[in-house]
């Protein structure tokens, strides 16, 4: 079966590369493998009634499927180079920043249209944050939200399926190397192009390692962070995200010099659960709809963890202090910030006294018994340096659950086209360890296209 280009994932890269495709190459025979389900089937089981923590799915539909890991998140789109990946880098901060507007009026034109665009430009938080040692990084977010980030994928999978053939529950094994091409065998079938675009995500991270090593592309080894869901009542971070609604902040801890920082923030959001490689972990969401959100907003507080020589395995080590989390608590560990500082464990008697209720059922323990001293130490001394502008968060019962661990993929080396060494395969998105968001990783899927369809070089 040949086609023009095989896309491997219809995450946010794979979607934007076939959108541009289709757009401005139309001629193109395109296919897109995907191992998830699609759109309308992805189906958590989770219902916080019968089934109330996560029972393994294979795919796992938060993770896998049409629209990526990025379908169920808040669908916040941050327009920067200050964090989500280096994209920039390789092919330099003006495009990268015109490509994530570009995909900005995609979204907007797909259904995201009335969502509001925040920004850090001129705001007096700034300020206010430096006095206390903490940096606010610029950018523009839109905030698309849960559903309408649902809306908008499945307005561009009706557009993109009336030229795109998709092959879903389709898991690929091999990607082969020929002399005028590539061959992809998935479900005991080949597929041939002489162009392939590889977007396997963050779940796909272990994949990718292999293909790299069967075709001989050099990579290099990148990070793993760690750190903690922290959740507490709204009002007490409403006046940073009524303003921008994503607020990132960097600290740099004084005992030793770590860098912590705020990411994924979710105004009035729920804190809910994801399976990496078999492996549960927690995370946030946050929708537009009134009728979906509530009384808390949820935040993850990460430390980066780099590793020399000879550690190479950033996401071992992360998976390792997750599994032990899943060992203790069955799943997700939930502790009162109140008594991780007393040094006991919360339990189910302290969690019903607890002011602050929380979104996600999780297994009452004792973080310090998972989270490794340096990473909570971190974390603690990042919550007294929130709690000088957002007061009231360190106090007893702000929810701290865990673990949450980003993982990355190693980094691929690409050139300024995201192109490998061998000529006509890309790797882009967050398998490439060069994109880290959602704006990241759909530029990238432009990027490619254009250079493909022979509009940009």
């Amino acid at each position: 079966m040949s086609y023009d280009v095989i896309i491997i994932g219809a995450g946010p890269g794979g979607i934007f590369s076939a959108y541009e495709l289709r757009r401005l190459a139309p001629e193109l025979k395109l296919l897109i493998l995907e191992a998830g389900h699609p759109l309308d089937r992805r189906r958590c089981p989770i219902d916080g009634k019968k089934i109330k923590s996560c029972i393994g799915c294979t795919p796992c539909s938060i993770m896998n499927g049409f629209g990526g890991a990025g379908a169920f998140s808040d669908g916040k789109y941050n327009i920067t180079n200050e964090f989500g990946g280096t994209l920039h880098e390789l092919i330099g901060k003006q495009r990268a920043l015109e490509l994530m507007r570009y995909v900005d009026d995609i979204n907007l034109s797909h259904g995201g249209a009335g969502t509001k665009l925040y920004s850090t430009a001129n705001t007096r938080l700034k300020k206010e944050c430096l006095s206390h040692g903490l940096h606010l990084l610029d950018a523009s977010v839109r905030h698309l939200g849960t559903d309408i980030n649902y809306v908008v994928l499945e307005n561009l999978y009706n557009e993109l399926a009336e030229q795109v053939e998709f092959r879903f529950h389709t898991t690929v094994n091999t990607v082969e190397k020929l002399e005028g091409g590539y061959r992809v065998t998935a479900g005991g079938e080949s597929f041939v192009a002489p162009r392939c675009i590889i977007s396997a995500g963050r779940s796909g991270s272990k994949w990718m390692q292999g293909v790299c090593k069967a075709l001989h592309i050099a990579t290099k080894s990148n990070r793993v962070d760690i750190g903690v869901r922290v959740e507490l009542p709204y009002e007490v971070f409403s006046h940073l995200t009524d303003e921008l609604y994503e607020s990132k902040i960097v600290y740099r801890t004084e005992k030793y010099g770590d860098l912590v920082r705020t990411f994924c923030m979710n105004p009035r959001g729920a804190v809910v659960t994801e399976n990496t490689n078999g492996i549960v972990t927690v995370n946030g969401h946050s929708y537009e709809d009134p009728a979906r959100q509530t009384e808390n907003t949820n935040f993850a507080l990460l430390v980066a963890k780099h590793f020399s020589e000879p550690f190479k395995d950033s996401n071992g080590y992360g998976e390792s202090i997750a599994r032990l989390s899943n060992m203790l608590g069955g799943g997700v560990i939930v502790q009162r910030f109140g008594d991780l500082i007393q040094g006991r464990r919360s339990n189910p008697e302290r969690m019903r006294d607890c002011f602050t209720v929380p979104t996600l059922h999780a297994t009452p323990g004792d973080l310090s018994l998972v989270i490794p001293k340096r990473i909570l130490d971190g974390i603690i001394e990042m919550l007294y340096a929130l709690d000088k502008i957002a007061p009231g968060t360190a106090t007893i019962d702000t929810l701290l659950y865990g673990v949450e661990v980003k993982f990355y993929n190693m980094e691929v080396a690409l050139d300024a086209q995201l192109q490998t060494c061998h000529e006509g395969l890309f790797v882009i998105g967050d398998c490439s360890g060069i994109t880290h968001s959602l704006s990241h990783a759909s530029a990238s899927g432009i990027h490619v296209a254009r250079y493909i369809a022979g509009r940009e070089a």
